[in-house]
């Protein structure tokens, strides 16, 4: 995918928001998640990092733009330490909204807001290593805890990862519902949160806080529908968007590609995408 190709969407939506974004760039926001859209998947989150690129190309754009956001279910502190984001060049007008927005961490001030901790969550993060044991959990499926907001269960390191996630969908929303939580399913991983908080809601709230008159949003996974929904219905509204779908593998949701304005070859065509839109906007 060239640089011409990469800045080419394949839907009238798509192309009317990317000239619109390009045309004001300063009413514009460029919002993307963090894994599997900065940062490759890997088996371990802990050990998931930003493309190296990542950091440079936003810094290239971010002057250009009202703002760049990462949207994420990651902690922000972590998803910051994880991008490499903080003390960076050019990424003053950046904030990461962690945990579905319940967090925020804005560059200018390098300060992170936080609620504190879910009471629903902290009583399933006690119960999940007992329960899963209970319930013959495959060997292999492994406990993620993301702060006092959201807990996760991921089934990618089991012999079977499909298997191990169908098995834990409905025992796992069981649970959830004892505790007033949600599941958020996403690759190989069952995640436990708060109901009335997400992507959607986190960037539709932040575009209005800064006066968005266009958005491009990337991302790679069920969670991220959220947000595609969000920009659909800011679109129906008359606010310009782009929908960006960084598809690095086969896993990525089909739901995810047919409603994509663009595709792009994970978080390598991502940071291409960032460095071309710098390029167009001089």
């Amino acid at each position: 995918m060239g640089p011409a190709d990469i800045l080419s969407p394949h839907t009238p939506e798509g192309k009317e928001g990317l000239a619109a974004l390009l045309a004001h760039p300063e009413r514009a926001v460029v919002a993307l998640d963090f894994d599997g859209t900065l940062a490759p998947i890997v088996a371990d989150p802990e050990q998931a990092r930003a493309l190296p690129g990542a950091a440079p190309a936003l810094a290239r754009l971010a002057p250009r733009l009202a703002a760049v956001a990462v949207v994420t279910g990651r902690p922000a502190g972590v998803a910051v330490r994880y991008g490499g984001f903080a003390g960076v060049p050019g990424l003053d007008h950046m904030v990461v909204l962690g945990h579905y927005g319940a967090e925020r961490w804005d560059a200018r001030t390098g300060e992170v807001r936080t609620p504190g901790d879910h009471p629903g969550v902290t009583a399933v993060r006690a119960e999940l290593p007992g329960f899963l044991d209970r319930i013959g959990a495959w060997r292999g499926t492994w406990i993620e805890d993301k702060g006092g907001r959201a807990v996760a269960v991921h089934t990618r390191r089991t012999e079977d990862p499909d298997a191990a996630f169908a098995a834990l969908r409905e025992p796992l929303a069981e649970l959830a519902r004892r505790h007033d939580l949600m599941v958020e399913p996403g690759r190989y991983v069952l995640e436990l949160r708060p109901p009335g908080v997400d992507k959607g809601v986190a960037l539709s709230a932040y575009l209005r806080e800064v006066g968005a008159d266009a958005v491009l949003y990337g991302g790679d996974d069920l969670g991220d529908l959220a947000a595609y929904g969000a920009v659909e219905d800011l679109r129906g509204k008359g606010m310009a968007g782009v929908l960006v779908a960084s598809a690095g593998t086969p896993e990525t949701p089909r739901e995810l590609l047919d409603r994509a304005d663009l595709a792009v070859p994970g978080p390598e065509g991502i940071v291409a995408l960032l460095n071309a839109l710098a390029d167009a906007l001089g």
